[in-house]
């Protein structure tokens, strides 16, 4: 009996010490997979929560991107740009839920992945980019700014992963900031964009020329 306590003893500084290695290696790996800004999960952890959660047909991609981000950190500072994303990141992750999943592309590109239980996707997102537009709190001024949102059913597209969904909400992402109309939902089949398109567009194409179709 002594010889098996004395065992239980010897072993339990190094039980200790592997469940503390583990319990650090396992918040190392949760750090890793979100974003240092914003807290959002990065590109990587994005992708794999995500692609898990199409597997639902109630799933919805959205993509959003802040307008003019450049020009507001010219203006303010990056110590408002960065208060501005964190804001930015926060309001999103809020409206997906626990059962969704936001993350930080990257810059100023955020996506999401909600599920939509009650077939409220446009409402919902509507009130989420009036949400996206409220001020920010900068260093020494309010920053005013506006979020493009485009956003895409994936039961609209089966045949599309995550890339191609997210392909899809780009566009129609850039569709809404073109025109200003703040969100815009990828439609059935207009929908599509050209080398000449979207990148032209971006480089200031002709504005009589429509560079990207979508079905509203």
């Amino acid at each position: 009996m002594n010889t098996w306590l004395s065992m239980l003893a010897a072993a339990a500084p190094v039980a200790s010490g592997w469940t503390a290695h583990t319990l650090w290696l396992r918040r190392r790996l949760n750090l890793a997979r979100r974003d240092p800004l914003t807290g959002l999960r990065t590109r990587e952890a994005f992708t794999r929560r995500a692609t898990a959660l199409l597997r639902d047909p109630r799933a919805v991609v959205v993509l959003a991107n802040v307008d003019k981000f450049k020009q507001i950190n010219d203006r303010y500072g990056h110590a408002a740009g960065d208060a501005l994303l964190k804001a930015t990141a926060e309001r999103p992750a809020y409206h997906v839920g626990p059962s969704g999943v936001a993350g930080r592309l990257g810059g100023d590109e955020f996506a999401a992945v909600l599920i939509d239980d009650h077939g409220t996707a446009a409402d919902m997102l509507a009130v989420l980019h009036g949400v996206l537009a409220r001020p920010v709190d900068g260093q020494d001024a309010a920053v005013h700014t506006t979020v493009s949102l485009g956003w895409v059913r994936a039961a609209d597209f089966p045949g599309d992963d995550l890339s191609g969904l997210l392909r899809r909400a780009d566009e129609a992402m850039y569709a809404a900031k073109q025109t200003r109309a703040g969100t815009r939902r990828a439609g059935l089949g207009r929908l599509f964009a050209t080398i000449a398109g979207r990148r032209a567009g971006r480089s200031g194409a002709r504005a009589d020329v429509p560079v990207v179709g979508v079905a509203a």
